[in-house]
C-alpha cells in the first residue's frame, strides 16, 4: 500500500511554510547582536547582497532536486546515483535536521518561558531560569509536542495551513513593536547606527560574518528545501518562489534589528551585547519602559512564533525521510522522531547550570564553541554540519546530478530563467563550492 506524501495546495502555502522555515529565532535573536558586533549598517548591506549573490542561487539548486525526484535528501539522491558514496550526504541532511532542532527546541522554550516571565512582571534572572531542570525540560517538551501536532496534520492540512496562520501574525506583531521602538526617545541614534553604513568598520572577518549569516539564515545545507521542493508541483515557478522567500527572510531580519536597535540605543545599551541580548538585555529594557512588560509578552511572543516556524521544517526532514524511505505512517512517525529528539536534546537543555556534567562538557576547542553541551550541539550541527552538507550537495547538484538537468528543472514553470541559466551553471558548479569552502575554513579560524 503506498503511502501518501502530500503536496502543497497553493504557491501561497508553500512559500510561506519555506519563508517560515527560514525565519526563526536567526533572525531574531543572532541577526541582531551580530550586527551589533560587526558595526552595524555596512554589515546589514553586505549580508543583503550575500542573500542575493549567493544564498538564493544555493536555494534554487536545493529546490530543483526536490521537485525532480519528489523526494527527500536521502530519495533523490539514491535515485539519482542509486549505490553510491554520495547517499551519505543526504544521511548527513537527515541528522542535522534532528540535531539542530534537539538544542533549537530548548532556546525555542526557554522563549515560552519568558511570555510567562513577562506576565508576572519578572524581567530578571536569566541565570536561575535556564539551570532549573525540571523547568527548561518541560518547555522543551512542551515546544516539541507543539511542532509535532502541526507536522502531524501533514503538508496541506498541517505545515500549510499552520503557516498560513503564523506568519500573518508574526508580521503583525513585528509591525506593532517596531513602530513602538521607533517612537522611543533616542531611537534615531540606533535607527543610525543600523541603516547608515559605516565602510570603515568593514574587515575581511566582517564580510565572512555576513557571508556566513546570509547562507545560513537561508535554512540551507540540511536538505530542507530539498524536502519542501519535493512537494511543488511542476507546474510552479520555482525561481518566482525562492525569491519571495529570500526577500521574506531577508525582510524579517532587517524589521527585527528595527525593533532591537532603536530600543537598545534609546536605553544607552551595547549593540555588541551578543548572544544574551534577548534573553537578559531585554527584559532589563521592558523593565525599565512604561509598560515595558506588556512590550516584553508580545515580544516574546514574536519569537516563539519565529521559532515554531523553523521547528516545524526541522522535524519534517527525518519525518518525510521516515515516510518515502521506510514507507510509515506519517501521523506515528512524527511521534517517534519527536521522542528521539527529547533525549539528544536532553543534554543540552541540562547544560546551563542544571548539570555540571553538561555544562562544563568541554569536548571541543575553545576557540571553537563554549564548554556547555548546547553549544556544542550548536557549533556541530548548526554551523560545521550545515556548512558541509551545502559543500556536497552543490558538488553533487553542479557536478554529479548535473548543472545542466538541475536548470532544465527550474526552467519548467519559469521559461524566462533560459536567459540566466549559463550564469546560474556556472556559480552552482565553481562560485557556491569555493564560497561555501571558505565559510568552512573561516568556522575554525583558519583567517584569524
Amino acid at each position: 500500500m503506498a503511502v501518501s506524501r502530500g503536496e502543497w495546495s497553493s504557491k501561497t502555502g508553500f512559500i510561506l511554510a519555506a519563508a517560515g522555515s527560514a525565519i526563526g529565532l536567526g533572525n531574531i535573536w543572532r541577526f541582531p547582536y551580530v550586527v551589533g558586533e560587526n558595526g552595524g549598517g555596512a554589515f546589514v548591506l553586505m549580508y543583503i547582497v550575500f542573500v542575493i549573490a549567493i544564498g538564493l542561487p544555493y536555494m534554487l539548486a536545493e529546490l530543483a532536486l526536490g521537485r525532480s525526484v519528489q523526494s527527500n535528501p536521502v530519495g533523490s539522491i539514491h535515485a539519482i546515483r542509486p549505490g553510491s558514496a554520495w547517499k551519505s550526504a543526504g544521511y548527513l541532511g537527515v541528522l542535522t535536521g534532528v540535531g539542530i532542532l534537539s538544542f533549537y527546541g530548548v532556546i525555542a522554550g526557554w522563549t515560552v518561558g519568558y511570555i510567562y516571565k513577562m506576565m508576572i512582571g519578572e524581567a530578571g534572572g536569566f541565570g536561575e531560569f535556564i539551570s532549573d531542570p525540571w523547568l527548561v525540560s518541560f518547555l522543551f517538551a512542551l515546544f516539541l509536542c507543539i511542532t509535532a501536532l502541526i507536522v502531524h496534520g501533514g503538508i496541506s492540512n498541517g505545515i500549510e495551513r499552520w503557516s498560513k496562520i503564523l506568519m500573518p501574525v508574526f508580521f503583525i506583531l513585528l509591525i506593532g513593536l517596531i513602530i513602538y521602538t521607533i517612537t522611543l526617545d533616542g531611537a534615531a541614534k540606533g535607527l543610525t547606527f543600523y541603516l547608515k553604513p559605516d565602510f570603515s568598520k568593514i574587515t575581511g572577518r566582517t564580510a565572512l560574518a555576513a557571508l556566513g549569516q546570509a547562507f545560513f539564515s537561508l535554512s540551507l545545507g540540511m536538505g530542507l528545501m530539498i524536502t519542501y521542493g519535493s512537494y511543488v508541483s511542476k507546474k510552479e515557478n520555482l525561481i518566482s518562489s525562492a525569491v519571495y522567500i529570500a526577500f521574506f527572510d531577508t525582510l524579517i531580519a532587517i524589521m527585527a534589528g528595527l525593533i532591537i536597535f532603536p530600543a537598545l540605543f534609546a536605553m544607552g545599551k551595547s549593540p555588541a551585547a551578543g548572544p544574551t541580548l534577548v534573553f537578559v538585555v531585554f527584559p532589563e529594557l521592558f523593565a525599565s519602559m512604561p509598560g515595558g512588560f506588556v512590550v516584553g509578552i508580545f515580544f516574546f511572543i514574536l519569537l516563539s512564533v519565529a521559532a515554531l516556524t523553523s521547528t516545524i521544517s526541522l522535524l519534517e526532514v527525518p519525518v518525510a525521510f521516515m515516510v518515502d524511505q521506510h514507507k510509515v505512517n506519517r501521523k506515528s512517525i512524527v511521534w517517534i522522531v519527536a521522542f528521539v529528539t527529547f533525549i539528544i536534546g536532553l543534554p543540552s537543555a541540562l547544560s546551563q547550570g542544571a548539570s555540571d556534567l553538561f555544562s562544563n562538557f568541554g569536548w571541543l576547542p575553545e576557540r571553537l564553541s563554549s564548554p556547555d553541551f548546547l553549544s556544542h550541539m550548536s557549533f556541530i550541527f548548526g554551523d560545521f554540519s550545515l556548512g558541509f552538507g551545502a559543500l556536497l550537495l552543490s558538488i553533487f547538484i553542479g557536478w554529479i546530478w548535473g548543472a545542466d538537468k538541475a536548470a532544465a528543472e527550474l526552467t519548467l514553470g519559469a521559461e524566462k530563467f533560459t536567459l540566466t541559466k549559463k550564469a546560474w551553471m556556472i556559480m552552482i558548479r565553481f562560485l557556491i563550492p569555493l564560497i561555501i569552502f571558505v565559510i568552512l575554513l573561516n568556522l575554525f579560524g583558519i583567517f584569524g
